[in-house]
Parts: structure tokens; C-alpha cells; sequence
């Protein structure tokens, strides 16, 4: 049993991460942190009664954590991960960071956007970003990962092997996004209360999304030019899903870039690439790890139509956090991770 910390256990992702954690025959988990709930038990503080009920809330002592784990998952804010995980790297311990402190190659970009100073610059160069299926090669050999963000996930998955390739245009790229409320976090604000969110349907941080900067830089790398896209999220009145609608320029027919998109994931666990005219519904991925792609072709407008659909929560944060660690320790990728949805 490979001994596993969570940093930060709280919040959603971490709350996931002990959920997905129970089935998993290779990880144990063995620490949990809380700078709230120091003292108080899984049990005590959320109901949960599983085999990590138990499991006590600690505080972020990595001195202390690093005698007991060997990897680590950071649940906390950008700029709070960056020194945890410098300090547990330091004592051999592998860190697959959920914040965005390790997403960015580039140090200005994200001192910019997250108007943050990074402290530890040079494991940006050192750390990999976590999209399993894209490099998993380099995942294979990493202590240090920067796991994606839910909206990249969604949308990097069907574009990076299509702009790679020269199959679509690198300009007027369109994103057009709906999510969950959970991808906002656990906060306690009236903008995400239940009032507020049900039986409405919004936009929000228009024109000035800080995921839109990580989509660019990504896609810019594959193509081997700087790529701009259009990115506009919506808050749906639902606890967990993004559905994606990406427009682009195909240079190719459709029938041939389907055929190229279904044989670069057909031995991908978590991607399928559905039949052309098939529509990915949230239904379909809510609780698994995977994400559901469908092409369409509007001719008459020269338009190429993308829809992606994932679980925040799962392949868009904690499930892809698990997937890489079962990646870095050697471990099949889909190791204790789920594949048929909750339906309903």
C-alpha cells in the first residue's frame, strides 16, 4: 500500500479525492489536512462514515506528513501550493498540485493572470502538466504535477490532437462553456447559494476567464504558434458537469478528422470519441473519469462544430489527480477510478 496525503481535504476536490480514495487497491490514504477542522474526525465534521471516517484533520505540517506519505495531493489556493509543494519535494515526496501554481510554463503568464508572484520559478520547468492522456509520457517520470483546470480539460482533450495535426484553423477558435456550480468551490457567497442559482442560467467573468490564458498557452505549444481563443463560461443550475460547444476551421473533411480524433484516443481509457451524429449528454459522465467527444460540421457555413462533455469534478479535477499519480507510481491509469455514471 502506497501511503498518500491530501493537503487541504475540505473542499470538494479534496472531499472527491477521499471518495474516489475508498475503492483504490494501491493507495492508502493516511493524512488529511484542514486548517478548520484540526482535531475533528471525517466523521465528526461531514457525515462520512466509509473507511476513512476515522481519519483525523490535521494542520499542513510537512515536516510531520513527509515522515508518512509518499505523494501528496494540494487542495489549497494558487499561491498557497507553490511553498507546500516546494517543501515536499524537498523531502522526496511526489505532488500532484490541484491548484493552478504548476499549470503555466511560462512565469509571467501566470504571475498575470493569477496576479500572484511565484516564490519558485525554476519547478515550473520542472513540474508537468497534467493532462493524462496527452502527456503521459512525461507524467511517467515526474515528482511535480500541475493538474489541469476543469474548462482546459474539457476543451484541450478534442482540440490539442486536432491543432497538432494542422486539422483546424489556429484562429477564431470559439469556446462556448456551461459548468456546475461545484467548480466554483465550497463558497459560502449569495452568487452560488441556492436561490440564487436554481431555475436561472448565466454568463460570468466574460472576456477575462483566468483559465483562458492556460487553454492559449497549451495550444500555442502544439501548434508552434501563439493561438487566441474566444472563452465565455456559464453557471448551470446543476451540482457537477461541463458540457463544451467549441467552434473551429476544419481543414479537413469531417469524416477524416473523426476518423483521425477516434484513432488517436482508441486505446484511451477515458476518452471515446462517439459515432458521428451521436450527442454527449452530462448524464452520460457524471461520477466517472471520462470525457465524451462528438464532431459535427455545419457546410453551408464552413464551420466545425466540437461538443465535449466531462465531471468537473472527477476527470476535471480529482479523478485526473488520481489518474496521474497512478500514472507517476507505474500503475494502470484507470486504477480505482470509475467508468459508469450516475445516471440520474
Amino acid at each position: 500500500m502506497i501511503p498518500i496525503g491530501i493537503i487541504g481535504a475540505s473542499g470538494y476536490t479534496g472531499l472527491e479525492l477521499i471518495r474516489l480514495l475508498e475503492n483504490h487497491p494501491t493507495f492508502g490514504l493516511k493524512v488529511i489536512t484542514s486548517r478548520d477542522h484540526v482535531g475533528k474526525t471525517l466523521e465528526e465534521t461531514f457525515g462520512i462514515s466509509g473507511s476513512f471516517g476515522k481519519l483525523t484533520f490535521e494542520a499542513p505540517d510537512v515536516e510531520n506528513i513527509a515522515k508518512r506519505v509518499e505523494a501528496v495531493f494540494l487542495c489549497v489556493p494558487a499561491g498557497t501550493a507553490q511553498e507546500l509543494a516546494f517543501s515536499f519535494l524537498d523531502h522526496k515526496v511526489k505532488v500532484v498540485d490541484l491548484s493552478a501554481d504548476f499549470r503555466f510554463r511560462n512565469l509571467d503568464l501566470y504571475q498575470r493572470t493569477y496576479k500572484l508572484t511565484h516564490k519558485f520559478p525554476q519547478l515550473l520547468y520542472q513540474s508537468v502538466y497534467g493532462l493524462s492522456e496527452i502527456f503521459e509520457e512525461d507524467i511517467k517520470k515526474a515528482a511535480l504535477i500541475g493538474n489541469p483546470g476543469c474548462y482546459p480539460t474539457a476543451t484541450l482533450l478534442p482540440l490539442i490532437p486536432l491543432i497538432k495535426e494542422g486539422l483546424i484553423e489556429g484562429e477564431g477558435i470559439i469556446v462556448d462553456a456551461k459548468s456546475g456550480t461545484s467548480g466554483a468551490g465550497r463558497k459560502a457567497e449569495n452568487y452560488y447559494s441556492f436561490c440564487e442559482v436554481n431555475e436561472d442560467f448565466k454568463a460570468y467573468k466574460v472576456a477575462g476567464h483566468r483559465h483562458t490564458p492556460e487553454m492559449e498557452e497549451k495550444l500555442s505549444y502544439f501548434a508552434k504558434e501563439p493561438v487566441k481563443i474566444i472563452f465565455t463560461p456559464h453557471l448551470l443550475p446543476i451540482n457537477r458537469g461541463i458540457l463544451a460547444t467549441i467552434y473551429v476551421k476544419f481543414r479537413r473533411p469531417l469524416d477524416y478528422i473523426h476518423s483521425y480524433l477516434e484513432g488517436f484516443y482508441k486505446d484511451k481509457t477515458f476518452v471515446r470519441v462517439l459515432p458521428l451524429g451521436s450527442y454527449p449528454r452530462l448524464a452520460e459522465v457524471r461520477g466517472t473519469n471520462l470525457c465524451k467527444i462528438a464532431l459535427f460540421e455545419d457546410k453551408e457555413r464552413r464551420q466545425g462544430i466540437i461538443i465535449s462533455v466531462i465531471d468537473n469534478l472527477i476527470k476535471g479535477a480529482s479523478g485526473q489527480a488520481i489518474q496521474n499519480l497512478n500514472i507517476m507510481f507505474g500503475l494502470p491509469e484507470d486504477t480505482g477510478l470509475p467508468k459508469s455514471p450516475l445516471f440520474v
